[in-house]
C-alpha cells in the first residue's frame, strides 16, 4: 500500500556537534594554577593540564611553548592580581574604605605588603615560583607580568623623593622582606594542632633540650604566630629605615 503522502516524517537526527571553541590563554592558566593549588607544582604536567580541560595536550602548546614557560604564564597570572599603586580614576567611596592615601608612600607599601601576603596565601604552593621565576635571569628576559609590580613600587618610590639608586635600592629591600616574611609564615606549620601543649604541638619536643633550648622555651610564642600582625612589625623596621634613607 502506499504510504499517505501526509504521514508525518521522523524528525531528522541532529547535526553532530562542531569542534569545541578554541583555548584561550587565560582558560590554560587558570588551570593550571588550580592543579598547582590543589597538589603542588610537580603535579603539573601537559597530560593533566590536558586532562583537566578536556583537550589534546598538544592544543595547550599554542600557549605555551614548554613547562617553564607555563609556569612563567602561572606566575604572571598570579602577579596580575596584585597592584601596588592605586589606578587612576578611583572613586573616593574605594579610598575611605580602604584607608589609603595615594600620596602617602608609607601607607602605600603597608597596602601593598598586605595584599601580597593574601594573594601568597591563597596560593601557598605557589609560592616559590613567585620567589624565584620573578627573580632568576637576566632583568629583561624575565615575563612582563613580574616586572610590572617592580615598575610601580619604583613609581612610589621616586615619587615619595628617592632617588632612581635609591629608589631601586628600596625596591630591593621591600620586595626581599615581603618574599622572607610569607615564606617564613607558610613554614608556621602545627603538626598536632588537636595537641594542647605548645611543645608537643609544634613537635618541637622532638629538638634535643641540650642543642636546642632556646626554640624550646619559645614554644608558648611559636604558637601563638599571628603572621599579619608579625608582617606589620617587620614593615615597622623596613619602613623606618627607608624613611631615614629619604631625610638624610
Amino acid at each position: 500500500m502506499r504510504a499517505d503522502a501526509t504521514q508525518t516524517r521522523a524528525p531528522a537526527a541532529p547535526p553532530p556537534p562542531g569542534r569545541p571553541p578554541a583555548l584561550t590563554r587565560e582558560q590554560v592558566l587558570v588551570a593550571a594554577m588550580e592543579i598547582i593549588d590543589r597538589d603542588g607544582v610537580e603535579a603539573l604536567t601537559m597530560r593533566r593540564l590536558g586532562q583537566a580541560l578536556d583537550r589534546n595536550p598538544m592544543g595547550i602548546y599554542r600557549h605555551a611553548a614548554d613547562k617553564d614557560a607555563l609556569l612563567d604564564g602561572v606566575v604572571e597570572h598570579i602577579f596580575s592580581e596584585l597592584v601596588v599603586s592605586r589606578e587612576p580614576g578611583r572613586d573616593a567611596e574605594s579610598v575611605d574604605r580602604d584607608g589609603d592615601d595615594d600620596g602617602d608612600w608609607e601607607t602605600a607599601l603597608r597596602h601593598t605588603a598586605h595584599a601580597f601576603r593574601r594573594i601568597a596565601l591563597a596560593h601557598p604552593h605557589a609560592v616559590p615560583l613567585l620567589v624565584t621565576r620573578s627573580v632568576t635571569g637576566p632583568l629583561a628576559l624575565r615575563p612582563l607580568g613580574t616586572l610590572r609590580p617592580l615598575e610601580e613600587l619604583l613609581e612610589v618610590f621616586i615619587g615619595a623623593g628617592f632617588d632612581p639608586h635609591g629608589a631601586l635600592h628600596a625596591t630591593r629591600l621591600f620586595t626581599g622582606f615581603l618574599y622572607g616574611h610569607i615564606q617564613d609564615e607558610l613554614q608556621q606549620q602545627v603538626p598536632d594542632p588537636d595537641e594542647t601543649d605548645d611543645l608537643l604541638r609544634l613537635g618541637l619536643h622532638r629538638l634535643p633540650i641540650t642543642r636546642f633550648p632556646r626554640l624550646r622555651s619559645l614554644a608558648s610564642v611559636l604558637a601563638t604566630y599571628d603572621g599579619a600582625a608579625e608582617l606589620d612589625e617587620g614593615l615597622d623596621i623596613v619602613i623606618a629605615g627607608l624613611r631615614s634613607q629619604l631625610l638624610t
